[in-house]
């Protein structure tokens, strides 16, 4: 070992010589790679900037964006108006409709119905029920959900500019349409530090609806830290045997075998950090001390071996298989009570442009009883008050049918003017709705929430001011929400 720092030393070029003055701050970044970073630690010294109401959070994300006619927005008058032609643009002088269509002269629309003639309001083709003291409209598509009404915050005003998959889900995620900046899971690892230094602080799973398999890609962009140090981003965990990729050790390899290699390759990385000072460096060393302590905390916080057969039943089935939608809730609830700070779940398939009527049924399966044990769960163990649990997609779903309306909608176009989402625990009112759409679902008509107030209040409710967390880069400050958002005061509990 010494011999190879002695050779490191001895081929320090000239230049690395005369910036070895930047020891320094590399020495700065290492202390900040290595334990919560300096943002972190200033909230760890002055406090937050307001009281957190959730320690953690947990975001089913509905990739592809779901049907909120069909599941939450109940809106009897659109029978009344099934197979008619959405709405004529209002002229209020003359309190009259006009001729010209609305859709075709103020939305921006899609390639897969900007060709339409037609755009006729379709009715859903399942029945709405209210259910809990809350009242809540719930379809019969998800029963399970509809158990855990009480407990649910639903926000039913959300809008978006973003009219195509991949922005809208980069949208939700960072806070522009545009990839390259940091993710909110690596926002959350920036400000407020780790939990639990055997575990990523921000932790990915993914899984494949049954609705519309292999539909719209997630990329590894959406857990990246972007212009924030690398330590920040997202550890995709997958199904199979090998839950985090390169994490086993390789056959004869034994632990302590295992640490003499992570000390050689962390003193020369020290060396390289002193001479040149580059905190990329300090995030390598960070980067291998955490994946030698995650060999040992992954497998038993994956093991679900020990899970109590009651507990198994309320997830149902399919969460004894790695990488399915129930499996990624159970494993979220024991990442959660394991201290990881942010739990992404990605679900795939809910893109349904046509085949609604025989899609929805299979997707809806696929989450509706994980998630309502997921909920109950955690509110069994006294997780779920400091918990904050958010569903949603990136987008909603057209009033009016992609296609022919036939008896009911068989596909709905993407629809950014207004959808829903709802959240459970972590410092949100449950058993309340938020906003209001209009009488056909089409626009928001009461209270909206713009993607970068979700973001704000999300932050809030983890005690972060969004306009205090920032970070310099290229001469500007950046923070999640840009230059806009505003917290939702009246969700909070």
């Amino acid at each position: 070992m010494a011999e190879d720092l002695q050779f490191l030393k001895h081929v320090m070029t000239r230049r690395g010589l005369l910036r070895s003055g930047a020891a320094g701050i590399g020495s700065l970044a290492l202390h900040s790679m290595l334990a919560p970073d300096a943002f972190a630690e200033q909230v760890k010294k002055d406090g937050l900037h307001f009281a957190p109401q959730a320690k953690r959070i947990i975001f089913l994300f509905m990739n592809g964006a779901p049907s909120q006619q069909d599941l939450f927005d109940y809106k009897p008058v659109v029978d009344a108006h099934h197979g008619k032609e959405l709405f004529k643009t209002f002229d209020t002088k003359s309190e009259q409709w006009s001729d010209e269509g609305f859709v075709e002269k103020t939305q921006r629309l899609t390639g897969m119905t900007a060709g339409q003639k037609s755009f006729p309001v379709a009715r859903s083709n399942w029945k709405f029920e209210q259910h809990g003291q809350s009242r809540a409209w719930i379809s019969e598509l998800l029963p399970h959900t509809a158990t855990i009404a009480d407990d649910l915050c639903f926000v039913k005003s959300m809008h978006t500019e973003a009219i195509n998959h991949d922005p809208g889900v980069t949208f939700f995620q960072t806070g522009h349409q545009q990839p390259g900046r940091p993710s909110m899971g690596a926002w959350m690892s920036y400000g407020l530090g780790t939990a639990n230094e055997n575990l990523p602080t921000f932790c990915v799973l993914i899984s494949n609806g049954t609705g519309r398999p292999g539909s719209q890609p997630v990329y590894t962009k959406l857990w990246s830290s972007g212009f924030l140090p690398g330590v920040h981003q997202g550890v995709q965990f997958r199904g199979g045997k090998t839950p985090v990729l390169y994490l086993n050790s390789q056959p004869g390899e034994t632990v302590e075998g295992r640490r003499r290699m992570i000390d050689r390759i962390e003193a020369l990385n020290q060396l390289q950090l002193e001479t040149f000072g580059d905190p990329e460096i300090a995030t390598r060393i960070a980067q291998y001390e955490m994946a030698f302590r995650m060999q040992l905390s992954v497998p038993e916080a994956t093991d679900i071996s020990k899970e109590p057969q009651h507990v198994l039943d309320a997830y149902g089935p399919e969460c004894q298989t790695p990488g399915k939608f129930a499996a990624n809730c159970l494993l979220a609830r024991r990442l959660a009570e394991r201290g990881v700070r942010f739990i992404q779940l990605y679900h795939r398939g809910w893109d349904q442009h046509g085949g609604l009527i025989g899609a929805l049924p299979k997707q809806c399966k696929d989450v509706d009883q994980p998630q309502a044990a997921l909920i109950s769960d955690l509110k069994q163990r006294g997780l779920l008050k400091d918990t904050l649990v958010i569903w949603g997609g990136e987008f909603g779903r057209t009033t009016y049918s992609q296609g022919n309306a036939g008896k009911a909608a068989n596909g709905r176009d993407h629809h950014p003017r207004c959808f829903t989402y709802w959240m459970a625990g972590g410092g949100v009112k449950p058993g309340m709705t938020y906003g209001e759409t209009d009488d056909v679902g089409y626009n928001v008509a009461k209270d909206p929430v713009h993607v970068h107030d979700f973001q704000a209040t999300v932050m809030h409710l983890m005690g972060i001011d969004h306009e205090q967390l920032t970070f310099k880069y290229q001469g500007r400050r950046f923070r999640l929400t840009d230059v806009h958002g505003k917290v939702v005061d009246k969700i909070l509990s």
